[in-house]
């Protein structure tokens, strides 16, 4: 700490004033004024942190005379105990609301809590509903409720519910699943005594929709890879391949699409034919168009094979078949010039293909190894009939029976890009008790 700095004093008889006597007579308390002056051999040196403590104001002064005043404003009014609620200022403020203006906040107030526990008791009715439509259904999984129009209780007191959408996904269906059923319910009769107590309900009028997806058929048809594809309103297109006999062909398949009664689709299964590379093709049936029909291009190839030629003319029912002259076989039989002939003409390669192998090569079963065929490929064919092969392609399938009493039916089918869709109707179906 920095000790004061002494100022040199001047001697008594130095008639210089100092700096400090403009002001030293305002500074100084009268009472200090009126004192008789000391002897100028005992006055002591004045200090300069005296004098700038005497301009300053005392800071007691201030602090004593604001206690005096409020000890007189305390004891004019009673004691009251201190008030230390941090709420008080809101209250305040929320009792100086007018009664319109407080009505309003308690409407509020009340409105939300109602509709919080409108939202709670729909919640609540819809989840009841998916359980019950699961029983009732034997689904695997609950399907979507839900119920429109607000508030929901007065519904409920009313018994009645004016609409209802349900989707249900994965809907079994014979052999192929449905992908989704979505309905509309319209004009519900409730029966249950209150939101928590819903034993069932009547459906008056119902309008839905179901999809048959080509991806759920592909993935449930498709042992055998075959893809399904829309093909105009009412046609579905089969394509991929077919095990047969060790060996994948390539299957070809139109099906038309139509109605079965009120709750069936049925599929007429058209053009069915399984190719065997570019050597054959068989067609499922028993016109004179279907069986197994060597291809054009394998029977132009005989003019080059020449044995395979011979071994074709030379098996009498398949000459005779074909009708030729027994006369131009025996000497196309002896000169290549002659087979080339004969095989080469427009009409011998017409003939050839329309013959049957199966009807014919049943008792030449050489004949087909000469042409390249396998003839456990033939029988696994002839095992392969036009029932057994529509049968492995056909996506017929019923609408499963719903719960209760009522009639669903169906009301239109269309094939569109997704997969197959029909537009359903119904009246009068019950849920629960």
């Amino acid at each position: 700490m920095r000790s004061p700095h002494r100022i040199a004093t001047l001697p008594s008889d130095h008639n210089q004033a100092y700096p400090s006597d403009g002001w030293q007579d305002e500074s100084v308390p009268p009472e200090a004024q009126a004192m008789p002056e000391a002897p100028a051999e005992t006055t002591a040196p004045l200090n300069p942190y005296d004098e700038l403590g005497a301009l300053a104001p005392n800071p007691l002064e201030e602090f004593l005379h604001e206690t005096a005043d409020d000890d007189a404003d305390d004891s004019e009014a009673p004691w009251q105990p201190p008030n230390h609620r941090r709420g008080s200022r809101r209250r305040n403020r929320f009792a100086g609301l007018p009664i319109a203006g407080k009505l309003v906040v308690a409407l509020l107030v009340a409105t939300a809590f109602l509709a919080l526990g409108d939202r709670w008791a729909l919640l609540y009715a819809e989840h009841e509903a998916a359980e019950k439509l699961k029983e009732s259904m034997h689904l695997s999984a609950a399907p979507e409720v839900d119920i429109e129009g607000f508030p929901f209780l007065t519904q409920v007191l009313d018994q009645r519910i004016d609409k209802v959408k349900v989707t249900v996904p994965d809907v079994a269906a014979d052999r192929i699943s449905l992908a989704q059923v979505t309905a509309t319910a319209n004009d519900v009769q409730i029966n249950g005594d209150g939101p928590t107590d819903i034993k069932g309900a009547l459906i008056r009028e119902m309008h839905g929709e179901v999809l048959l997806s080509f991806e759920d058929l592909n993935r449930e048809l498709g042992a055998s890879q075959v893809t399904f594809s829309g093909h105009g309103r009412d046609q579905v297109l089969a394509r991929g391949t077919l095990p047969v006999a060790g060996h994948d062909l390539k299957v070809r398949a139109d099906a038309r699409i139509q109605r079965n009664g009120d709750r069936g689709i049925s599929t007429d299964i058209g053009r069915m034919s399984l190719q065997i590379g570019d050597l054959a093709t068989y067609r499922p049936g028993v016109r004179d168009s279907e069986g197994l029909h060597l291809s054009r291009s394998s029977v132009e190839k005989l003019n080059e094979e020449t044995a395979k030629a011979k071994a074709l003319l030379s098996v009498p029912s398949i000459v005779k078949r074909i009708g030729v002259p027994d006369s131009v076989i025996s000497a196309a039989l002896q000169s290549d010039a002659k087979l080339n002939e004969l095989v080469g003409s427009p009409r011998f390669i017409n003939d050839v293909m329309g013959l049957n192998l199966i009807d014919v090569a049943m008792g030449h079963p050489e004949l087909l190894k000469k042409l390249g065929l396998d003839p456990a490929l033939l029988k696994g064919l002839s095992e392969l009939t036009r029932p057994v092969l529509a049968d492995r392609l056909t996506l017929a399938f019923r609408l499963p029976k719903l719960p209760g009493a009522g009639n669903v039916w169906l009301k239109d089918v269309s094939v569109q890009k997704d997969g197959i869709r029909v537009q359903l109707i119904g009246a009068g179906l019950g849920i629960g008790n």
